[in-house]
């Protein structure tokens, strides 16, 4: 029997499919203190501009804004965008230092979700787009859309 909120998207950072080439990906979950997951199950959290680091081995996520919980009590955190850690296995932080290592390339989160009653996100490991490379992605977009509309208005002649 699962929780209500099982695979539910809590946040998403839409922004890094447009700036990056998503290559790979990898779920962490997140060292959070008591106040902190009652807000990330409220959906108040934003990862818009986080990013992700490997130091000593272990992963942690800057940047990411978790407000303070209404409710909250004296150990509500007093700085929303505070350093967390992730957790991960070993071997996946040693694989993704020296993927993340190679020029070019970053550790990107891009969403919040919550699986089995825990808090999870999810690292893409992207590597950064151009100018020419952002707008050669808007135009495949539209033109998949136009595709799409104008198979949409011949199903509607046909009928």
């Amino acid at each position: 029997m699962g929780k209500k909120n099982d695979g539910k998207v809590l946040a998403q950072n839409k922004k890094a499919s447009h700036d990056y080439f998503i290559e790979d990906t990898y779920e962490a979950g997140m060292v959070l203190t008591g106040t902190e997951i009652k807000s990330v199950r409220n959906g108040r959290v934003n990862i818009g501009d986080a990013f992700a680091t490997i130091r000593n081995g272990e992963i942690h996520i800057h940047n990411m804004h978790i407000s303070p919980f209404e409710q909250g009590n004296r150990f509500n955190p007093t700085d929303p965008t505070r350093t967390r850690k992730l957790l991960m296995h070993k071997a996946q932080i040693s694989k993704l230092l020296g993927l993340s290592k190679q020029e070019g390339y970053t550790i990107v989160p891009l969403k919040i979700y919550i699986r089995n009653g825990y808090a999870k996100l999810l690292l893409g490991l992207g590597k950064g787009k151009k100018q020419y490379d952002k707008r050669d992605s808007a135009a495949k977009r539209d033109a998949q859309r136009d595709i799409q509309r104008a198979l949409r208005e011949k199903q509607k002649v046909a009928r």
